[in-house]
């Protein structure tokens, strides 16, 4: 597949803050309602099934109960307003939004199609955990379970704030974070796998909806070659062997909703090839790829490197092709280092650290 290299950082020009609060303040009048309607809508129509199911870890029942982590976990809704208001450019704060958004959408539709509950009973708390946790009762049904919108939520959250603090603040925003990731289990509101899904669900989101560059599937031509539709066929039927493998398997055990991981990468490099193109892949023009890419793409590159490794492994690293000029495999970092300049023509691999 041909390399793409994502552009270099914009430097949006400085917009008056009040159109970028106004911006965030419709998406807000927006957001609210939807969320409260449409995970309302799950909730109510989870309560009317006869049955609905649960998947629980047998350890999960000696995870404590500590009823303090309420306040944490309710701080994910102060974040959420003012990661929106917080930002430096209308676009940004559109980006944000639309993540928002995949992640509300897409769990809510999980909610609707496969129901989850939470099993456990909470203790009688008083107190300001008392009064949370009834606050949180009073819209809060046990049927929202898989993928946590609170971890999708986190992730995308987390990620929005760490590329704006440094230093001790930073490390505070992270410890704060890991609370609120734990707090789903210790107020007993989320069973274990609710927790993985979520945060798949939250990479995707930062994945779909980048801070900066193209959009993954902005300017999609459906490809005009057919090797390359026959590769996007095998890929996309690899992805849905997996997600038929996770579908399945999770009747039996519930770690084959682990497969669900590279069912998504694999559909991703699937529309690679049908003609969104090597952007996809988000890797910059130095050579690294974004986060969100870095961790959705993990199972295809792992799956890519063993290939490398597989094919190459008895042939020299490089080959001479003219004076200075060398032909070779994708280098480590000893191999690049030999070299004064190197072009990169894997769209798929980050380069060697």
């Amino acid at each position: 597949m041909p390399s793409s290299a994502e552009p270099p950082p914009l430097s949006p020009s400085a917009e008056p803050y009040g159109r970028v609060v106004l911006r965030a303040a419709l998406w807000l009048a927006f957001l609210a309602p939807f969320f409260y309607s449409t995970y309302g809508f799950a909730n109510w129509l989870a309560s009317t099934r006869d049955h609905v199911g649960s998947i629980v870890f047998s350890w999960e029942h000696h995870v404590p109960f500590v009823a303090w982590t309420i306040v944490p976990y309710w701080s994910i809704n102060l974040f959420y307003g003012l990661s929106l208001l917080l930002n430096d450019s209308r676009q940004g704060v559109d980006r944000l939004a639309g993540r928002y958004l995949t992640a509300q959408i897409v769990a809510v539709a999980c909610f609707i199609l496969f129901p989850l509950t939470a099993t456990f009973v909470r203790p009688e708390t008083s107190g300001l955990p008392g009064f949370l946790f009834a606050v949180l009762g009073g819209f809060d049904k046990p049927f929202n379970q898989a993928p946590s919108l609170h971890i999708a939520l986190l992730v995308i959250i987390w990620d929005h704030w760490r590329q704006r603090l440094a230093g001790p603040l930073l490390g505070l925003w992270h410890g704060w974070c890991f609370l609120i990731g734990a707090s789903v289990l210790t107020t007993w509101q989320h069973h274990f796998i609710d927790i993985p899904t979520g945060a798949l669900l939250g990479f995707f989101a930062l994945w779909l909806f980048p801070a900066r560059g193209e959009l993954p599937f902005a300017g999609f031509r459906p490809a005009a070659d057919g090797r390359a539709w026959r590769l996007a066929l095998c890929y996309a039927l690899g992805a849905a062997l997996a997600l038929t493998g996770a579908v399945v398997g999770a009747f039996f055990s519930a770690l084959a909703l682990l497969l669900l991981w590279p069912s998504l990468a694999l559909a991703i490099v699937a529309l690679a090839y049908a003609g969104a193109g090597a952007k996809v892949f988000q890797k910059a023009a130095d050579g690294r790829v974004s986060l969100a890419s870095r961790i959705l793409l993990w199972p295809y590159r792992l799956g890519a490197r063993v290939n490398v490794w597989t094919w190459t492994r008895k042939l020299p690293p490089v080959v001479p092709v003219s004076d200075g000029i060398f032909l070779g495999r994708f280098p480590n970092a000893a191999e690049a280092d030999g070299f004064g300049t190197v072009i990169d023509l894997a769209a798929e691999l980050e380069r060697p650290r």
